[in-house]
């Protein structure tokens, strides 16, 4: 397997890099869905649930309103990574995608080698949208499967028939995607470990460059929780989530995907999702689209929630944020902590007070991590365990 350790490649320039700015990336929410999934707490729509002014026919031009609006505020930047999230972005016209791509690039420049990737669910796309996206410049697709096993996406509300998905795959490797990744979730109520395997198993018979797999967290005030407060689906136990965790590391490992990030397995370097590690790393983005978080210069800002009064604001000539904070040293330490300690590359030990530090040994000595070059690197166990680890090394 090839290693995942070491630093990011780092692209050369299309537009001038700024000597010692940090790693800036755009990230587009789109917040159209086809049906919304019971377990869906994201600022995601149905077409019918808006009305006008928020549609998908005006949605490219209202975001790229605020493109070229944040460009006046923030100034000429080079990007290096954006991400199409949602929500789910392949519900506009490929057409209208590249259009937003082309406005980021037109306002700030994008960089020689950019990562730019789309969210796609495998019944959103055909041949001519996927290869409409990679000649506009999109170089990452990231496949919404979730699972392979029909019961398990009926009960997560999906609506796409699992056997098509190796189709929509080969589709997007032969519109050029190099770079392509498999998003699963483990954990929902009536999963077996068999069934768990079987979703593994066909994710990599596909061969993707990357692979996500997430526990199903329940979140509060969506149609799910009800579910679960009402009793009509059990949720498994931690320990049986545990497992299924272990088994995604054993097999991912074994087809020679190695582990980044707690949740994410990629075949090499160059594999990671460039743009995910802008946020582990605290770096500075810039987030278009109702409700769409931004971080720059120790400044975090979000817009407004709602698409109809995201577009209103915009064609007011108003600006679409909400609210927003600074984010202080102590507020910053915390945050580091908690994402490094996530990441295979591991937690710098100088970003601890002298209190953490005594913490480590502690850690150390119960198997949960290790120190490598003064960095504290999670174990199997500690993985397992991250939230744990990092409020001893908080607290």
């Amino acid at each position: 397997m090839n290693s995942v350790e070491g630093p990011l490649p780092t692209p050369g320039g299309r537009a001038s890099v700024i000597a010692g700015a940090r790693p800036f990336g755009v990230y587009v929410h789109v917040p159209f869905c086809r049906v919304r999934c019971g377990y869906c707490d994201f600022n995601t729509y149905t077409a019918d649930e808006l009305g006008e002014g928020a549609t998908r026919a005006s949605y490219a031009d209202t975001a790229i309103s605020e493109i070229v609006r944040s460009g006046a505020e923030q100034g000429r930047r080079p990007v290096e990574t954006v991400f199409f999230g949602g929500g789910t972005p392949t519900q506009l016209p490929s057409s209208d995608l590249v259009r937003i791509l082309d406005a980021i690039d037109d306002t700030f420049g994008l960089v020689d080698g950019v990562e730019v990737t789309t969210e796609a669910n495998p019944d959103s796309v055909t041949p001519e949208s996927l290869a409409t996206l990679k000649a506009g410049g999109f170089t990452r697709i990231s496949f919404g499967v979730q699972s392979a096993v029909p019961h398990v996406l009926a009960t997560l509300e999906r609506t796409h028939d699992p056997a098509n998905v190796p189709q929509a795959v080969r589709w997007a490797r032969e519109a050029g995607f190099e770079q392509l990744s498999v998003d699963l979730i483990y954990g929902t109520p009536g999963e077996s470990m068999d069934d768990w395997r079987a979703s593994l198993e066909q994710a990599i018979a596909l061969e993707p460059d990357h692979v996500s797999a997430y526990a199903l967290i329940v979140e509060q005030g969506t149609a799910f929780a009800r579910k679960v407060r009402r009793g009509e689906v059990v949720m498994p136990d931690d320990d049986e989530t545990a497992d299924k965790y272990v088994l995604a590391d054993e097999m991912l490992t074994a087809a020679g995907l190695g582990w980044y990030e707690l949740s994410n397995w990629a075949r090499d370097e160059a594999a990671w999702c460039r743009h995910n590690v802008l946020y582990w790393h605290s770096d500075d983005w810039l987030g278009i689209g109702p409700g769409a978080h931004s971080h720059v210069a120790g400044e975090r800002w979000w817009n407004v929630k709602h698409p109809a009064a995201y577009a209103q604001r915009l064609a007011a000539g108003e600006s679409p944020r909400h609210d927003g904070e600074s984010i202080d040293g102590a507020t910053a330490r915390v945050e580091r902590i908690m994402l490094e300690t996530r990441l295979r590359s591991g937690l710098d030990l100088s970003a601890l007070t002298a209190a953490a530090l005594a913490e480590v040994p502690d850690v150390v000595g119960s198997g949960l991590a290790d120190v490598h070059d003064d960095h504290l690197v999670l174990t199997r166990p500690g993985r397992l365990l991250a939230d744990a680890v990092v409020r001893q090394l908080v607290d």
